[in-house]
């Protein structure tokens, strides 16, 4: 469960975006899509690896 506590005179949508901020943190969104349709490990596995080969294309262009 996550807890924010709202401070003396913050306004409302600040301490909504701090919360949105943790939630976004903690993964649960994330989790339940994931859940929501079984995938194989393989699959899982090729997904990262292609995510992972992007991420380092992307480095390479920018310090090239």
């Amino acid at each position: 469960m996550i807890i924010i506590n709202v401070k003396e005179g913050e306004s409302l949508d600040k301490a909504l975006k701090r919360f949105k901020k943790k939630f976004e943190k903690t993964g649960v969104l994330r989790e339940l899509r994931s859940r929501q349709a079984f995938e194989k490990k393989s699959v899982t596995r090729r997904t990262t690896v292609k995510n992972a080969i992007y991420k380092q294309g992307l480095n390479l262009d920018t310090t090239a």
